[in-house]
């Protein structure tokens, strides 16, 4: 069965006294303790080390993947084989601009293209701190964004996507380009997307007893200061809720209730809207960060990847 058919069909499940679906509840606590017992610990003991792209996942037999080495950094473009689409999404994965690039995202990117009726997929593994703080992610995403523009991609068949730091930086390029005058892509999809490195949104208090995975924690905010290293946090290339949206594309915007990033989502789609943005603000009841992940296995990122498939649906002319 496709993956479409997967999200709009199966059976659900009745939420418990958290809110959550029993596959959510599953779902986060999985990612909680990834997260508490891998990232975190390895960014305190200084010990993380980036491993490079799997070279052995396989994608479907539909699918043509390519590996590209650049000088810096490594990108994978995937292909829906027969497919006449001319659009394509440039996918920026999360890990709070101190995670690599997983395999997860690779099926994100299966999924984006199936969602995007055939459309290509480039995700790229941008340089990450503390070895490379600000700006190697942003001139990563520049380059990648650039390359596809002389490999016959226009600016009109770009749409970006990320997820957490990954929908952070899509915007920052969108203000990157726009300083610059040039012309932005059409469309941005952000799931809860790292906006405000300063951390000065009121969820980052409302929500710190409520959020699975990275609250009730001193070591809540460890992230902050690792990518922006001696540059201002508030500068709108690293926090890009600070920037002007004048201009930007279409956006899609979502996030999870609980989530101590609410604020990032939320005070960046009021901003954007009051300057002529058309934006779509969906916040996931009880949902925690990137829940997306979930994929098919729950009810609550099915219906968010169902919402993306209409959102890319509506940008794509062709």
């Amino acid at each position: 069965m496709a993956l479409l058919d997967k999200l709009t069909s199966g059976s659900s499940s009745s939420p418990d006294n958290s809110g959550m679906s029993k596959q959510a509840k599953l779902v986060c606590e999985l990612v909680a303790d990834f997260n508490s017992n891998n990232l975190l610990t390895q960014i305190r003991n200084n010990n993380r080390s980036k491993s490079d792209i799997d070279k052995t996942y396989k994608y479907p037999d539909h699918f043509t993947s390519e590996l590209i080495e650049t000088k810096n950094f490594k990108m994978e473009m995937l292909k829906w084989k027969n497919s006449h689409n001319p659009y394509v999404i440039l996918q920026f994965h999360g890990g709070g601009y101190v995670g690599a690039f997983k395999t997860q995202y690779r099926m994100f990117a299966g999924l984006y293209s199936e969602l995007g009726k055939g459309a290509s997929v480039l995700s790229i593994d941008y340089r990450v701190a503390p070895e490379n703080p600000y700006p190697a992610a942003l001139n990563d995403a520049l380059y990648s964004y650039d390359w596809l523009l002389t490999h016959g991609y226009s600016e009109n068949h770009i749409i970006l996507a990320g997820d957490s730091a990954g929908g952070g930086l899509a915007m920052a390029l969108c203000h990157y380009l726009a300083d610059r005058d040039r012309i932005l892509p059409a469309g941005i999809v952000a799931m809860s997307p790292w906006t405000d490195l300063t951390a000065s949104g009121p969820s980052y208090t409302e929500n710190f007893e409520i959020d699975p995975l990275f609250g009730n924690t001193n070591e809540s905010l460890i992230y902050n200061s690792v990518y922006p290293g001696a540059h201002d946090s508030s500068d709108p290339y690293i926090s890009p809720l600070f920037g002007d949206f004048t201009g930007f594309p279409p956006m899609l915007i979502q996030v999870g209730s609980n989530e101590m990033l609410l604020s990032d989502s939320v005070l960046v789609a009021e901003k954007a809207k009051a300057q002529g943005v058309k934006v779509r603000l969906s916040i996931y009841e009880n949902m925690f960060h990137v829940f997306q992940m979930g994929m098919t296995l729950m009810p609550e990122s099915k219906k968010a990847w169902v919402e993306v498939s209409k959102f890319l649906e509506q940008l794509m002319i062709f």
